[in-house]
């Protein structure tokens, strides 16, 4: 089997898979908890510690929202059994690169990682994330080469597959949906914050011998469980989030 061929077909299997690697990622994040301690033994900085590793996942969870909110209809969906692509998306965030929803998954995972400020631990979540993610986005392209021929070629030479290009951002032709990104990312604020939240409470313990959380940061958990519990209802009862972009 040629190298691209075996890329293609790990890439494939990969992609069913995505959504079990955080587990991984997590274990990688706790590992690296022993020994913690807050930054010059306070808490406060501690807390501002993490409330700025959870702005930076917010920037990733604004790109894949963004994303999703202007992409086409049957493209950029969290499909996990086989490639869909409707449409080669090629405007607004897709023109300043090929892959957004993984870019914004990354800054996702790296804000988490960072917060045990342990610096080999967001280093190895890069590392394994690099090496998961290439193949499936190997694979990715293939399919879309396949699809949309010269086409795909002439995006992809101008359009930088991972480190964004902001320079040539070309307006996109669809206008933002806040039904298709509600619908696509309602799950992604809520599993950011607990993902955070546990790290946090397990460093707590760790540095002070009790499981405690901040009465502030307990209330952002809370308010955010219960938004996530709304969109869920109104995403699996309702018709609100369902059908096109509106």
């Amino acid at each position: 089997m040629k190298l691209e061929d075996h890329f293609e077909r790990s890439g494939n299997w990969l992609f069913r898979w995505r959504s079990y690697l955080p587990l991984f990622f997590f274990l990688l994040v706790f590992a690296g908890l022993p020994g913690f301690h807050y930054p010059r033994d306070s808490a406060a900085l501690n807390l501002a510690w993490c409330t700025a590793c959870l702005a930076l996942g917010l920037v990733g969870l604004g790109i894949r929202a963004f994303t999703v909110g202007h992409a086409a209809t049957g493209t950029s969906g969290r499909n996990t059994r086989v490639q869909v692509a409707d449409a080669l998306n090629t405007t607004g965030i897709y023109s300043v690169v090929r892959h957004p929803l993984y870019l914004g998954n990354y800054l996702m995972w790296i804000s988490v990682a960072l917060v045990p400020r342990a610096w080999w631990v967001p280093a190895v979540v890069s590392l394994v994330f690099w090496v998961y993610y290439e193949r499936i986005m190997f694979a990715e392209e293939r399919f879309l080469q396949r699809k949309f021929g010269i086409a795909f070629e002439e995006w992809a030479a101008r359009t930088p597959a991972f480190v964004p290009a902001l320079a040539r951002r070309v307006p996109s032709e669809l206008p933002f949906s806040l039904r298709l990104a509600l619908r696509g990312e309602y799950s992604g604020l809520l599993a950011l914050v607990a993902a955070i939240t546990a790290v946090m409470v397990a460093g707590n313990r760790i540095a002070t011998g009790a499981w405690s959380l901040d009465r502030r940061w307990q209330l952002l958990l809370a308010v955010t469980t219960l938004l996530y519990l709304a969109l869920r209802y109104l995403r699996k009862r309702t018709r609100i989030l369902r059908g096109g972009r509106t």
